[in-house]
C-alpha cells in the first residue's frame, strides 16, 4: 500500500443516540490535496461523522487515523490546533463585532503589544487575507450588516487563515450568487493545489461533479460506496444516495386552480422593491425567482408582517388586510416558512413538539390551560402525515436532520390552517429524498385548495413545480407568466436583464 496515501481515515465509526443508531460502521478516507465530496440524504450521518472528527461527539467505537497517527480529539479547538477546520452551514460568527475580530477570534495575542491589541495590525492582516482570496469586503465592517452570502465568505476566510491541512465545507454555496460560487471554486482549487484537503458536503450534484475529485456516499448512517467523480454519472449517484431509483425529481400534480386568494397591489419599500403587484389563486403554485439580492425574500417578509413597507395594499379573498406583525398575518390566514431555517425557523434547544406547536398554541387554550392531549394528538398526526423522522416528540429539534427540521416547520404552519402558504427556499440544504417528499406535500396542499407561493434559487425546481412564474430583478417584477410559456433560458435572461 502506498505510504501515507491518506491524510485522514475514519474506520468503523459507530455512534448511538437514544433510540437512534446514527452511525453504523461509517468510513471515510481522504487524500492530501483532494477535494472529496461527502454526500447523502439528510439524516444519512454526514454531520454526525464530522462532529466526531472534530471532537464534538464521542463515538461508541471505531478509530480515526490522522497523518498516520491514531487520534481522538476532545474538543473542536484540539482538532483546529491539529490542522482541521470547518465552515459550518449555520453561521458561527459573532454578529456585533467586525470582520477582522471574527477572522482572528481566539488569536488576539498575535496582535498584542505591551498588553494591548493593535487593531491596525489586525486590520492589515485581514485586508491582506481578503485580498489574497479576492473577497471584496472591508475588515472594519460589522458582521450583522452583511448579507448571508458575505457572512459565508467571512467564514471561508477564517477557515483559510488557520492554514489547515483539512477544511470541511458544509453546504458552502447555499447562500452564494453565481459569481461568488465561482470565486469559492477558485479558492477551493487553490487550496487543493497547495496540498490542503477539502471535505465538501453538498446536495448540489452539479457542483460535486465540477469541483470534487472523489465522492463518498452515506445512507442511514452507513458507508455505501466511494467513487471517482469521473467514473460515475449523476443518475447513478442519485440511485446510490437514495437506495432506489428517483425517476421523477419534480412530481408536479396539477390541482384545480380556483378563485384568487391573495392580491398584492403596488407594494413599495424604499430602495428595496418597487410597485410589486401580483395575485395567487387557490390550488396554485406561484414561483418567485430571480438572482440573490433581487428582493424576492424582502417582498415576502413585507407581506407576512416581518418587515415594514412604505405603500401599497394587500387583499385576502377580496378584503383589504393589514399585517403589522406575523401574528396579524397568521390570524388573516397567511403562513410563511422563512429562508433562514436555523435563525428564524426552528428554536434548536426546544423539543420537536414545542417547535411544531409554536404558532398553534393560541388555539389550544381552554380556561387558561393548554390542552396537552389535543396538542400531542394533533402533532403526532402531523409527524406521521409529513413523515418527520424523530426519535420522539421530546427530542430537541436541533438534533434532527435539515430535511426533518424543514418538514417539522411545515407541520407547524399547516396546523394554523393557512389559506396562503409562503415557502422561501423550501428545499435549501435538503437531500434528494426529502426534496421529493416536500414536493409531494406541495401537491397535497394545492389539491386541498391552499395557495402556495414558492421562492427558490433553483431554476429546475421553479420550472418543475410552479403553475405560474414571476421573475424579480432589482426589486421589480420583470416577468409574470404561465409556466408553459417559460423556459430556463428565458427565465435567466429576465433575471440577468439580458432580455433588453
Amino acid at each position: 500500500m502506498e505510504e501515507n496515501k491518506y491524510i485522514l481515515e475514519m474506520r468503523d465509526i459507530i455512534k448511538v443516540f437514544p433510540g437512534v443508531r446514527a452511525l453504523d460502521n461509517a468510513q471515510l478516507s481522504i487524500k492530501k490535496g483532494e477535494v472529496h465530496a461527502l454526500i447523502g440524504e439528510n439524516g444519512a450521518g454526514k454531520s454526525t461523522l464530522m462532529k466526531i472528527l472534530l471532537g464534538i461527539y464521542r463515538p461508541e467505537s471505531g478509530e480515526i487515523i490522522y497523518k498516520g497517527t491514531k487520534v481522538k480529539f476532545q474538543t473542536p479547538h484540539e482538532a483546529l490546533s491539529a490542522g482541521i477546520s470547518m465552515i459550518h452551514q449555520e453561521m458561527s460568527l459573532i454578529p456585533t463585532v467586525d470582520i477582522s475580530e471574527n477572522v482572528w477570534i481566539g488569536r488576539e495575542r498575535d496582535f498584542r503589544s505591551c498588553g494591548l491589541i493593535i487593531n491596525k495590525k489586525r486590520y492589515q492582516e485581514t485586508e491582506k487575507l481578503l485580498k489574497h482570496l479576492k473577497i471584496d469586503l472591508n475588515p472594519r465592517t460589522i458582521i450583522n450588516t452583511l448579507s448571508v452570502a458575505n457572512m459565508q465568505l467571512v467564514e471561508l476566510a477564517r477557515a483559510v487563515s488557520y492554514h489547515s491541512d483539512i477544511i470541511i465545507m458544509d453546504e458552502p454555496t447555499s447562500s452564494l450568487t453565481d459569481s461568488e460560487i465561482r470565486l469559492l471554486y477558485d479558492i477551493v482549487r487553490e487550496l487543493s493545489n497547495q496540498g490542503t484537503a477539502v471535505i465538501f458536503i453538498s446536495h448540489k450534484l452539479e457542483e460535486i461533479f465540477e469541483i470534487c475529485d472523489r465522492v463518498t456516499v452515506m445512507r442511514d448512517g452507513q458507508f455505501i460506496s466511494e467513487h471517482s467523480t469521473g467514473e460515475i454519472t449523476q443518475d447513478e449517484l442519485v440511485t446510490k444516495i437514495a437506495g432506489r431509483e428517483v425517476t421523477e425529481l419534480y412530481p408536479k400534480v396539477k390541482a384545480k386552480i380556483k378563485e384568487t386568494v391573495l392580491e398584492v397591489r403596488n407594494l413599495c419599500s424604499n430602495q428595496v422593491f418597487d410597485h410589486i403587484s401580483f395575485d395567487v389563486k387557490a390550488g396554485e403554485v406561484l414561483g418567485f425567482c430571480g438572482l440573490v439580492g433581487a428582493g424576492r425574500t424582502e417582498i415576502m417578509r413585507a407581506i407576512f408582517g416581518i418587515d415594514h413597507f412604505d405603500s401599497g395594499e394587500i387583499y385576502l379573498e377580496g378584503k383589504k388586510i393589514v399585517n403589522r406583525t406575523p401574528k396579524d398575518a397568521i390570524a388573516n390566514g397567511i403562513s410563511m416558512i422563512t429562508e433562514d431555517r436555523r435563525g428564524m425557523g426552528i428554536v434548536p434547544m426546544l423539543s420537536v413538539c414545542a417547535n411544531i406547536s409554536l404558532a398553534y398554541l393560541p388555539t389550544l387554550g381552554k380556561a387558561g390551560f393548554i390542552q396537552k392531549a389535543r396538542e400531542t394528538a394533533d402533532i403526532q398526526k402531523m409527524i406521521k402525515d409529513l413523515n418527520v423522522k424523530t426519535p420522539s416528540l421530546s427530542t430537541n429539534i436541533g438534533d434532527l436532520s435539515g430535511g426533518n427540521q424543514q418538514k417539522a416547520i411545515i407541520a407547524r404552519w399547516l396546523l394554523t390552517k393557512p389559506k396562503v402558504l409562503i415557502l422561501d427556499e423550501p428545499t435549501r440544504g435538503v437531500d434528494v429524498g426529502a426534496k421529493s417528499e416536500i414536493y409531494q406535500l406541495i401537491n397535497t396542499l394545492t389539491q386541498q385548495g391552499i395557495a402556495v407561493i414558492m421562492v427558490s434559487s433553483e431554476l429546475p425546481e421553479i420550472l418543475g413545480m410552479s403553475d405560474r412564474i414571476i421573475v424579480v430583478r432589482e426589486g421589480k417584477i420583470v416577468m409574470n407568466t404561465k409556466n408553459s410559456e417559460m423556459s430556463s433560458e428565458l427565465l435567466l435572461k429576465h433575471a440577468f436583464g439580458a432580455n433588453k
